[in-house]
């Protein structure tokens, strides 16, 4: 069921969001180096999140078999989403690291992600970069009022597709603001036309995760939550929270 979304609910999910846009703009960029652990810079993360009054909200997530153990999900390089934070991870001159991030504000969430490079990287890695941060913007450009999600994903695809790039069909944006996932699904793929239409106070999260090589992915069956390229080549991953209102697109995840 989609929940649509009143004008002062949609303030409050903003405010959650803007915790994570500070966060990728002003606090992360100065830590994200080379010699730092994966692990360190989620402790930062969440120090940030709970200094903003706001809780890590993916703590936990996934339920007392498994649940996600960490702040934040920080993936590099072939992994696509849902990398665990660990002291064995050190990010290198070179790599690129995906930090997805999930606020819980009073009760109202954000959700946002970003690719960042670590030191000097090649220029594949400059240009997957580029790429998905310019597929975000389209998919953004498409998600107005009265358009359909398959729109969204078309728009997405055909412009990642005619960079040399893939998009992966395994994972998916959605539906966010009372809780971390809500309806509806929002592929980065699909065809024009199809699915449902977006309305006044729906809200959204938009997120493209695009691979230089194939677009299948496997899951760690060792840790059951990080996804990695099926071709071990690299990925990249970016995400803003988007609603619908007074018949605009409003970006809710970005530095006003």
């Amino acid at each position: 069921m989609i929940i649509l979304k009143s004008k002062e609910e949609i303030v409050k999910i903003k405010e959650a969001n803007q915790i994570i846009a500070r966060l990728y703009t002003e606090i992360l960029p100065q830590y994200i180096k080379p010699g730092i652990s994966t692990l360190d810079l989620n402790d930062i993360i969440e120090k940030y999140v709970i200094s903003q009054g706001a809780i890590p909200a993916t703590i936990g997530v996934g339920g007392p078999n498994n649940p996600y153990p960490a702040g934040s999900c920080i993936s590099i390089n072939e992994m696509v989403v849902h990398g665990i934070p660990t002291e064995k991870i050190i990010l290198n001159e070179g790599d690129i690291v995906s930090v997805d991030v999930v606020t819980n504000l009073n009760g109202y969430f954000g959700d946002a992600a970003k690719t960042f490079p670590v030191g000097k990287i090649d220029e594949e890695s400059e240009r997957i970069i580029k790429v998905v941060e310019e597929a975000l913007k389209v998919g953004i450009a498409t998600a107005t009022l009265g358009t359909r999600i398959g729109d969204i994903g078309h728009a997405i695809q055909t412009y990642v597709e005619s960079q040399g790039f893939s998009v992966v069909r395994d994972y998916s944006g959605h539906g966010v603001g009372k809780a971390m996932h809500e309806d509806p699904c929002v592929p980065n793929f699909g065809r024009k036309g199809r699915g449902i239409k977006l309305e006044e106070g729906m809200v959204i999260a938009i997120e493209p995760m695009i691979n230089v090589g194939t677009h299948n992915v496997v899951l760690d069956r060792n840790d059951g939550w990080t996804v990695r390229t099926k071709d071990g080549k690299r990925s990249a991953h970016c995400e803003h929270s988007i609603a619908i209102v007074d018949g605009k697109t409003i970006v809710l995840s970005q530095i006003d």
